[in-house]
């Protein structure tokens, strides 16, 4: 007779909470091959499917809500067990800095992991727009922080390199030879300066119809037709389509999401955070 195993049941809590394999992968720091992979085994080891699927993630099956309980309790036991006897307990403070938009979700999503592996840490997050983040570790107010750049620093770790295009709701056709309404950061940052320097370098007039604090914001912009705007190819969807070759724009940068700390006070909580950051953005989708 097989057993269950506890990193089996570790996933299926991840997915569980998460509602969605995507989404519990990123908790637990794994690819989502990977976690569909051990669903699978577990549930060829019970007969039954935990999970039912539908077009927006997973619930709980009949054999799923009799389980979740009991593989909560075990993996909660044994994390306890592992603080109370290891050696190498991290504890201390860490001021974090995360963004307001871009990998808000997965960011969110390995706080709450870091929390529950290492409870000692007191963590304070920032979560904002984060062009002022690099001045915050500069200044020591920070102790570690992720944002977006165009060109990395020696000191700045890229975690996740997203290519920009411009793009256009898939309602709407906007032509080569008028002025071209343009959605933009109504903030200094990169992703502003950039837009502006590939509409420049298009040569074709242009008006600001809108400016947002926010991806989202743009976004939103684009859908309703209102404007194109530039967006990294994370943020694509069905109702989105590139237009660079259709309105003449030519190249644009790719965004990178770097990582970037301050002269530790405490060794420890920073280090444990960024490996837990470097192993989620590791994990292939």
């Amino acid at each position: 007779m097989e057993n269950l195993d506890s990193d089996l049941l570790r996933t299926f809590v991840a997915v569980a909470d998460a509602g969605s394999v995507t989404e519990g992968a990123a908790r637990i720091h794994r690819s989502q091959s990977a976690t569909s992979l051990q669903i699978k085994r577990l549930e060829a080891i019970l007969g039954q499917p935990v999970f039912d699927r539908h077009g927006r993630g997973v619930v709980l099956s009949d054999t799923g809500r009799k389980l979740f309980p009991v593989a909560q309790d075990v993996t909660a036991r044994l994390d306890a067990a592992l603080r109370e006897i290891s050696q190498n307990t991290v504890s201390g403070k860490l001021r974090l800095g995360i963004p307001d938009d871009h990998g808000r979700t997965k960011l969110a999503a390995i706080i709450a992991t870091f929390t529950r592996h290492h409870p000692k840490v007191e963590l304070d997050v920032t979560c904002a727009l984060s062009t002022s983040f690099p001045e915050a570790l500069d200044k020591g107010s920070l102790d570690l922080a992720v944002y977006e750049v165009e060109n990395p620093s020696s000191q700045e770790e890229v975690l996740y390199e997203d290519p920009t295009c411009w793009v256009s709701s898939v309602r709407w056709n906007f032509q080569i030879d008028e002025s071209l309404p343009v959605a933009l950061f109504d903030h200094a940052c990169w992703w502003r300066d950039a837009a502006v320097n590939s509409l420049q370098a298009r040569g074709e007039p242009y008006r600001v119809v809108y400016s947002s604090q926010s991806v989202s914001g743009v976004i939103a912009a684009v859908e309703a037709g209102i404007a194109v705007g530039l967006l990294g190819r994370s943020s694509f969807h069905a109702g989105l389509s590139v237009v660079n070759d259709a309105l003449g724009f030519g190249n644009t940068p790719a965004s990178k999401l770097v990582m970037a700390s301050s002269k530790p006070k405490e060794q420890g909580p920073q280090d444990a955070m960024k490996e837990a950051i470097r192993a989620a953005f590791m994990a292939k989708p």
